[in-house]
C-alpha cells in the first residue's frame, strides 16, 4: 500500500470529495450486454461516474489477477499456457474477489460476461452467497445492418487515435487525417467478414443471456442506434427504478 505521506494533497482531496459525494449514491449491480459496436464503451464511463460504480471487464481482471499472482490468477495462468479456456468457476471467482475491493463498494459495471446462460447461473448463485444480486441488464439493442454501416464505415489515424466515419464524421479529404494529411487506416476488425462472424457469435451465445435475465425482469432495452446523448437519458432513466 502506498503511504498516504506521498500522495500529493490534490489527489487525496479529489479522492475525498469523490468518496464524499458517493456515500448517498445507492448501490447498483449492473451487466451491460450488446453486440460489438453497440455504444457499451462510450456509456460505461458514464454510469461509473454517475453512479459511482468500478467497471470489471473480464479480460483485464484476469490479466491483472495473473500478474498479481492471486491463488485464482496463478491457476487462470497454468489453463491459459496449456491452451485451455478458463473455466466458469475461475473467472466467477476472480469477478468474487474483485467486487470486494473498496472501489466497489457501491457496486459495479459487468462488462463481457456473463456470455452464457451457465455463466449467468454460476455468477447469481455467487451474489446471492453474498446476500446480493444483479439489480438491472442494460441491452444495447441495435439492427445489424445499423450495426454494419456504423462499423464499417470507421476510419483511423494511427499516430493520434482520431477517428473517422465516411457517413457521419468524414475526413475533409477522404481517406486522409484532417490535421496531419496522412494516411487514415481501417482497423482489421471493422471490415463486414469479421463484423459478421462477430455478430452470429454473438445472437448464438448472449441472447440466450438477455432472455434469461428478461425473466427475472432486469431487463432495459436500450435503443443504441440513437445518438449517444439520447442513450445516456434512457440509462438514466433506466436506472431510477
Amino acid at each position: 500500500m502506498a503511504d498516504l505521506a506521498d500522495v500529493p494533497v490534490d489527489d487525496l482531496m479529489g479522492e475525498l470529495l469523490r468518496r464524499m459525494k458517493c456515500a448517498n449514491k445507492p448501490e447498483k449491480r449492473l451487466i451491460l450486454v450488446g453486440p460489438p459496436g453497440s455504444g457499451k464503451g462510450t456509456q460505461s464511463p458514464i454510469i461509473k461516474d454517475e453512479f459511482c460504480l468500478c467497471h470489471l471487464a473480464t479480460g483485464d481482471m484476469l490479466r491483472a489477477a495473473v500478474a498479481a499472482k492471486t491463488p485464482l490468477g496463478i491457476k487462470a495462468k497454468e489453463a491459459m499456457d496449456k491452451g485451455e479456456l478458463v473455466s466458469d468457476d475461475l473467472v466467477v471467482g476472480i469477478i468474487d474477489e474483485a467486487i470486494k475491493k473498496p472501489s466497489c463498494q457501491k457496486g459495479f459495471i459487468l462488462d463481457g460476461f456473463p456470455r452464457t446462460v451457465a455463466q449467468a447461473e454460476k455468477l447469481d448463485a455467487m451474489l446471492e452467497n453474498q446476500g446480493n444480486k444483479i439489480d438491472k441488464v442494460l441491452n444495447f439493442e441495435i439492427a445489424d445492418p445499423v450495426l454494419e454501416e456504423r462499423i464499417t464505415g470507421r476510419w483511423i489515424h494511427p499516430a493520434s487515435g482520431r477517428s473517422y466515419h465516411t457517413k457521419f464524421a468524414p475526413p475533409k479529404t477522404p481517406g486522409v487525417d484532417d490535421v496531419t494529411g496522412e494516411p487514415l487506416i481501417q482497423r482489421k476488425d471493422d471490415n463486414a467478414a469479421v463484423l459478421k462472424s462477430r455478430l452470429d457469435a454473438f445472437h448464438a451465445q448472449t441472447e440466450p443471456v438477455i432472455n434469461y435475465y428478461n425473466n427475472k425482469n432486469l431487463v432495459a432495452h436500450l435503443h443504441a442506434e440513437k445518438p449517444p446523448s439520447d442513450v445516456t437519458a434512457e440509462v438514466r432513466s433506466a436506472l431510477k427504478s
